[in-house]
């Protein structure tokens, strides 16, 4: 039992020397948050305990570095003047603040061989993070507000971004909700869609209307629409074009084919004889008796029901701002109609288990060219998807 006990003590002491050194490390490498860090850790549990003394020294001259660089930074920064420091100022405040909040709960922390308490020069800097807030509002707003005038979508697009962190940090100010909106509307790209039939069959209307049904692709995103039909008061960016070039439709067939099927079965035991037809035996008299098998013996007749549809088209992008050609996919998709039945003359069982289900199907009708084209819509559509996922229009 004591052996174990300090087995035990060995094993923490290690690991305990192991995360003192990584500390002292992150430390020398001015790496100060990430000291406080590990230390904060590891005091969470008898702070108090004189293994835990390292822990103590350390956070408390990574918290003073670490409070003397940001305030250094500050007074650098304020200096400058420059208001596009205003989100830097804005969160290192707020990173004093949270340091200090972070050392707060494990407060008193001894010092126990001089006999006081580790020294951890807190200041209240609710007034700086308010002041520094309202700075950085004003600079994102202004910013922002002139990025919209451009005609440019990637500066709307940081418009949003400036005002959806505006938002995040000073909910409500001024008209930043409403401004925020009005950027991602003029930073996204709306793309039309619609379908041309170059074939010389007619398409299934429902076909045309669930591949141009983009709700149902979930490919809307933040920066990009997909509309089957033009709305008012949109500008259009893009036109994707679903081109149907060919659909190849097989006639209907039946193909029939028969076959013998055999199985061995066991039925039961029979005494062995020898080769004149006499009872074997054992050294004790006992005739021996063997498995007993017959044989089962089916003829199968099978009929097999086969359609296909193939739908070739070409997807096409198109530059509406400059009438160009941007992209262009190739596409084809199939579907096949297949139905397998069987009859038989003999015992089925003499069949393969997983072929039984065939006996108990029968012919049904084949389904018409339009359901067919439907049908290969679907395999369609999942490619189609596949396309537009892979190459956005702008990432």
């Amino acid at each position: 039992m004591q052996k174990t006990t300090l087995l035990f003590s060995i094993f923490f002491l290690v690991l305990s020397s192991c995360g003192v050194k990584t500390t002292q490390s992150l430390l020398s490498d001015g790496d100060y948050d990430g000291a406080i860090n590990r230390a904060v850790e590891a005091l969470r549990t008898k702070k108090d305990s004189k293994g835990k003394q390292d822990y103590v020294y350390l956070l408390e001259e990574a918290f003073a570095k670490a409070k003397d660089r940001d305030l250094r930074n500050l007074e650098m920064m304020a200096k400058e003047g420059n208001p596009a420091n205003s989100e830097r100022i804005y969160n290192t405040y707020l990173q004093l603040n949270s340091r200090q909040e972070k050392i707060r709960p494990l407060l008193p922390l001894p010092l126990l061989k001089q006999g006081k308490n580790a020294y951890f020069p807190f200041d209240n800097y609710s007034d700086q993070i308010v002041s520094s807030k309202n700075e950085l509002s004003k600079y994102l707003y202004e910013n922002a507000s002139a990025l919209l005038k451009s005609k440019n979508k990637m500066d709307f697009r940081k418009a949003y971004d400036d005002f959806f962190y505006l938002e995040s940090i000073n909910p409500g100010y001024k008209n930043t909700k409403k401004l925020m909106d009005d950027a991602q509307f003029k930073g996204t790209d709306f793309v039309d869609v619609y379908a041309k039939n170059e074939t010389e069959m007619v398409i299934p209307k429902l076909l045309q209307e669930d591949l141009l049904d983009f709700k149902t692709y979930g490919l809307n995103d933040k920066w990009t629409v997909y509309h089957n039909a033009r709305q008012k008061n949109v500008t259009y960016d893009y036109s994707l074009i679903i081109n149907f070039r060919q659909i190849l439709i097989s006639p209907e067939q039946i193909k029939e084919k028969e076959f013998i099927k055999e199985r061995q079965i066991k039925d039961g035991v029979k005494t062995l004889l020898d080769s004149r037809g006499r009872p074997v035996k054992d050294s004790l008299g006992k005739e021996i008796k063997v498995d007993n098998y017959r044989t089962l013996r089916a003829n199968v007749y099978e009929f097999r029901q086969f359609k296909s549809c193939q739908v070739t088209a070409k997807i096409d992008y198109i530059d509406l701002r400059t009438n160009q050609l941007v992209q262009t996919f190739p596409v084809s998709s199939e579907f096949v109609f297949e139905n397998i039945y069987s009859t038989y003359k003999g015992d089925k069982n003499a069949c393969e288990d997983n072929y039984l289900g065939y006996f108990n199907k029968r012919a049904v009708p084949f389904p018409n060219n339009e359901q067919m084209v439907f049908d290969t819509g679907e395999d369609l559509k999942a490619k189609l998807k596949d396309i537009i996922v892979r190459n956005k229009i702008r990432q």
